[in-house]
C-alpha cells in the first residue's frame, strides 16, 4: 500500500504539487533575471576617474568649448599642478 488513501494523491495533493512547481520555476527565473540585470548595470557604469587628473580634464574641456582662453588655461593649470588654492 503506497498511501493511506489508496494508490494516488487526492485533489489537494495535485494542487500543492502544481503550485509548488510554479512557485519554484517563478523564483528561479526571477533570480536569473535579477542576476543578469545587476551584471548588465555593472558593465554599463563607466570607470570612475577621480584623482589628480580629473580637474585637469575639466579644465581642458573648458578650453575646448571656448569658455576660457589659452592664457587663463595655462595659469589655472600651473595653479593646479603647484597645489595653490
Amino acid at each position: 500500500m503506497m498511501f493511506w488513501n489508496g494508490d494516488g494523491m487526492n485533489g489537494w495533493g495535485w494542487f500543492a504539487m502544481s503550485a509548488g512547481m510554479i512557485l519554484f520555476w517563478g523564483l528561479l527565473i526571477t533570480a536569473v533575471v535579477l542576476i543578469f540585470r545587476v551584471l548588465d548595470r555593472a558593465a554599463e557604469r563607466p570607470a570612475r576617474q577621480d584623482g589628480p587628473r580629473e580637474p585637469e580634464r575639466i579644465l581642458g574641456e573648458r578650453l575646448a568649448r571656448g569658455e576660457i582662453d589659452e592664457e587663463e588655461y595655462r595659469r589655472r593649470l600651473s595653479a593646479l599642478r603647484s597645489g595653490e588654492p
